[in-house]
């Protein structure tokens, strides 16, 4: 079985943009160039829509998701990672249980200097369940498998990551322990379908 072609949009700065195959592709194009924004799609359709939109990283061109809490993390913007929590339409919740100092202003919030990306996303799963249970939502979703399937349950190896990453572990499956003795449900999707998804990974 052949793998699933992935298409990639860019725009460096000066105003070269090209919707390319493949990620190798898209890497010659934007790798160490400052400033240089790129996304992944599924079809060159949707790249090609995002290029017209703008390029911008908020710009959504993704199909209708069932009413829930969103999560991602990503770090395109080459400030670390940022941590996104939205409704179904992509409207950003991060206002709603962190101060506005803690936002960036694009409604996002940075995990720290030292975060990785893994640690973003776990960090980004503990808010939307916070949202989640305070609001009475029954669905949180995120595109980390990682997350969803054992961070998020305390399933973590100790010995491979820091123990900042082990204790937001443990945080995070008290957080959905009780999440789920509410009724609600811990689901994963493709990055390509999460309106909450800053569009930075490959």
């Amino acid at each position: 079985m052949s793998a699933k072609k992935r298409f990639y949009a860019y725009v460096v700065p000066g105003g070269k943009q090209d919707v390319v195959e493949g990620w190798p592709a898209c890497e010659r194009n934007v790798s160490g160039v400052s400033g240089a924004r790129y996304r992944g799609f599924s079809s060159r359709e949707e790249a090609l829509v995002w290029l017209g939109m703008g390029a911008e990283y908020e710009v959504r061109v993704k199909k209708k998701m069932p009413p829930g809490i969103y999560f991602d993390a990503g770090t395109g913007r080459g400030e670390g990672v940022e941590v996104s929590v939205t409704d179904a339409n992509g409207k950003n919740l991060l206002h709603t249980v962190l101060k506005k100092s803690e936002l960036n202003p694009f409604g996002k919030h940075h995990a720290g200097p030292e975060a990785t990306n893994n640690y973003g996303e776990l960090l980004a799963a503990k808010h939307a369940l916070t949202i989640a249970i305070k609001a009475g939502v029954k669905r949180v979703t995120g595109d980390s498998a990682l997350v969803v399937n054992f961070w998020s349950k305390g399933i973590v190896r100790k010995d491979r990551v820091d123990a900042r990453t082990a204790k937001l572990s443990a945080a995070v499956a008290r957080l959905r322990k009780k999440f789920e003795a509410q009724g609600g449900h811990v689901i994963r999707i493709s990055g390509d379908d999460n309106p909450a998804d800053l569009g930075f990974h490959r």
